[in-house]
C-alpha cells in the first residue's frame, strides 16, 4: 500500500520531520475549530486504499488533541483508507492505568477503546507510562523508546564513571535499558510520599559517590519529583543529568529544572517544547519514527531497528 503520513495540530514540527526523513510530503488536511470549540477535519487528498499514519500527541490541551485524533481517524476511515495507524508520540491519560483508589476509572483503557472504536487498526506509541497499556488495545501496538537516542547522546559526550538512576522502582526496567547501552551500573531512589503528596527521599540504593548520575524517567510534568531527586543525588554525585522522554512541563516546571542541581535536562520532542534555555537539550525522534513507519508499511520487523 502507498505510504501516507498526515498530521494533527498537536506536534506538527515532529510530523514534518518524520515525513521528511521518510522521503514523502505530508498529506494535506484541513483542520479548524468552530467558535464553540468543535473540531472540523477534511482530508484534502485522495487516500483510498492507502496506508495512512496519523501523527497526533495527546498532550496539552489533552482533551482537544484527543478529540482531534478521533475525528481524524473517523475522516480517514470514511475516506476509505486501506489501513489507519494512530501514531501517538505522547499518550495522554497514560498515568491513569489502574485503580489506585476505590471508585476510580481506568482512563488509559477508556482512551484505548475510543481510539480503536474510531477506526485505528494499529497503534505506534513512544515510551508508554505503563507496559500494560499495550494490552488495553484490541489492535496491534508497536511501542518504541527514546532510550537508544539518549544513549547515543551521552556516548557522544564521552562522560566518565556513569551510573543510571531510576527515580523509583517502576522505572528500573527503563534504567537498565539505558545502562546496558552505556555499559554502566544502575542505582534506585527509594522514596516515600509525605503529607500533602510532597516527596521525601528516604534512601539511594547503589553507589553514586563521585560518579556522573543520569536520572532517567519517562515523563516530566510538574518537575517536583525529578528536581528534588536531582538535588539529592548532587550531594554525593560528581554531576547530575536529567533525562526523560516526554517534556510535559506544566505549572512552571521549566523554571524548576533550570534552577535545580542538574547540569543538563535531556528530553525528546514527543511533545512541543516552549522552553528555550541552554540547559535543556532536545533529541529528535523524527528519523527513528520514520524508520519504524517505513518498516510497518513494508511489513518488516520493527524490533530489528533496536537490536544494535
Amino acid at each position: 500500500m502507498k505510504l501516507r503520513i498526515i498530521s494533527g495540530t498537536a506536534n506538527q514540527a515532529l510530523a514534518q520531520a518524520i515525513a521528511q526523513d521518510a522521503g514523502i510530503e505530508l498529506t494535506k488536511c484541513n483542520i479548524k475549530r468552530f467558535n464553540d470549540g468543535e473540531c472540523y477535519v477534511q482530508v484534502s487528498e485522495n487516500i483510498r486504499g492507502d496506508d495512512v499514519f496519523v501523527i497526533q500527541s495527546t498532550s496539552f490541551p489533552v482533551n482537544d488533541n484527543l478529540m482531534e485524533l478521533l475525528i481524524m481517524i473517523d475522516a480517514l476511515k470514511r475516506a476509505s483508507a486501506g489501513r489507519i495507524t494512530a501514531v501517538i508520540p505522547y499518550y495522554g491519560y497514560g498515568r491513569q492505568d489502574r485503580k489506585a483508589e476505590a471508585r476510580e476509572p481506568i482512563t488509559a483503557k477508556l482512551v484505548a477503546d475510543l481510539i480503536s472504536k474510531a477506526g485505528a487498526q494499529r497503534i505506534l506509541a513512544v515510551d508508554l507510562h505503563a507496559a500494560q497499556i499495550q494490552g488495553f488495545f484490541n489492535v496491534p501496538v508497536d511501542e518504541i523508546s527514546a532510550v537508544p537516542l539518549f544513549a547515543k547522546y551521552f556516548l557522544e559526550k564521552k562522560l566518565n564513571d556513569l551510573v543510571v538512576v531510576a527515580p523509583d522502582v517502576g522505572a528500573v526496567k527503563r534504567a537498565r535499558s539505558l545502562a546496558k547501552r552505556l555499559n554502566c551500573p544502575i542505582a534506585i531512589i527509594d522514596k516515600r510520599r509525605a503529607v500533602h503528596n510532597d516527596m521525601e527521599i528516604m534512601n539511594i540504593i547503589g553507589d553514586i559517590s563521585g560518579k556522573t548520575a543520569i536520572l532517567l524517567d519517562d515523563i516530566i510534568d510538574t518537575g517536583n519529583t525529578i528536581t528534588k531527586s536531582a538535588d539529592a543525588l548532587a550531594k554525593t554525585a560528581k554531576d547530575v543529568y536529567i533525562c526523560a522522554t516526554h517534556a510535559v512541563f506544566s505549572n512552571g516546571c521549566d523554571a524548576k529544572l533550570i534552577n535545580c542541581a542538574a547540569k543538563e535536562v535531556v528530553v525528546a520532542n514527543t511533545v512541543p517544547l516552549h522552553c528555550d534555555h541552554p540547559k535543556i537539550k532536545i533529541v529528535d525522534m523524527g528519523k527513528l519514527m520514520a524508520d519504524v513507519i517505513k518498516n510497518i508499511n513494508e511489513n518488516k520487523s520493527v524490533s530489528t531497528l533496536f537490536n544494535n
